[in-house]
């Protein structure tokens, strides 16, 4: 949780050669809540003119993480516009036009720091973070704001070689927040590959599809592709796909327009006793009372 002394702190560090050494120093921080109908930035006069016009647009000659924890917002960047929303990070880079505000009528907390570095620019050219993806959905996460918190506190008391501490919290920010994004990036490919084994698995219903073709198809493993489907639909994709086909099965006897010795050859069972056992084992009804148990 967010330390509360320190909410509605910022402070601009002073940088010295010893802390450039570092390769990667804090340059600024803080955070503070924006109530609604309250113009953006608060205490503009204590803002230096490269900083203070956020809202209607600056260049900055450092990076910037800000958190966005509660309200709503936008930021303006590579013209391109992002709403902002509680759980969103966003990283502004040197050289940027950007803007970005809270909703007027709905304000927002943020968290920010600033920091600079060429070790910042070997992060960038090896594709680590880049100016054409500031934006990442984190969500609220405690971690970070712990992070933000030791960040601030640091600038606050600026004990003896605060600006290694400081520097060492804010490169930690970064790397949590990419291995959130990791984490997102994971469960995105693990949902994609079930939304496409669920496709094949449609496609093939009036036939007989194996694992290791599904495997193929989508280029992953079995083992691979057995965990990540039990682990969104709570079955084996052998069984998901006899379910689809016990569906079907339910439709086309709601025809009456052909036997079941029809339906099972149609829906790939060459045994026509295995498919009606199989059908009275998934609904609890046989196929030649399944119609009558409808409309009943």
């Amino acid at each position: 949780m967010a330390d509360k002394k320190l909410q509605g702190f910022f402070s601009y560090v002073t940088i010295s050669e010893y802390d450039e050494k570092w390769q990667f120093v804090c340059t600024d921080g803080g955070s503070t809540t924006i109530a609604p109908y309250v113009e953006y930035p608060p205490h503009k006069n204590m803002h230096p003119n490269s900083h203070k016009s956020v809202a209607t647009g600056r260049i900055l000659n450092e990076y910037q993480i800000v958190y966005i924890t509660q309200g709503k917002g936008e930021l303006q960047a590579n013209n391109t516009r992002y709403a902002i929303n509680p759980g969103t990070v966003f990283i502004i880079f040197p050289g940027m036009y950007h803007t970005y505000k809270p909703a007027f009528e709905i304000g927002w907390t943020e968290y920010w720091v600033g920091f600079k570095g060429p070790y910042l620019e070997k992060l960038q050219l090896e594709g680590f973070i880049s100016p054409d993806h500031p934006c990442y959905y984190v969500g609220l996460q405690n971690s970070l704001l712990s992070l933000y918190d030791q960040i601030l506190e640091e600038i606050r008391s600026q004990k003896p070689f605060f600006q290694l501490k400081a520097s060492s919290y804010t490169l930690s920010l970064l790397a949590e927040i990419l291995s959130y994004e990791k984490q997102n990036l994971q469960h995105c490919h693990s949902e994609q590959i079930v939304e496409k084994a669920k496709f094949i698995m449609e496609e093939h219903v009036y036939g007989e599809i194996h694992v290791d073709f599904i495997c193929r198809s989508i280029g992953v493993s079995s083992s691979h592709l057995n965990d990540v489907f039990k682990s969104y639909t709570g079955m084996t994709p052998y069984h998901y796909f006899i379910g689809i086909k016990i569906h079907k099965a339910k439709e086309l006897l709601e025809k009456g327009d052909q036997s079941i010795k029809e339906i099972a050859f149609r829906l790939g069972f060459t045994d026509q006793y295995y498919f009606s056992r199989l059908f009275k084992k998934k609904t609890g009804i046989s196929p030649s009372h399944w119609a009558s148990y409808l409309y009943r």
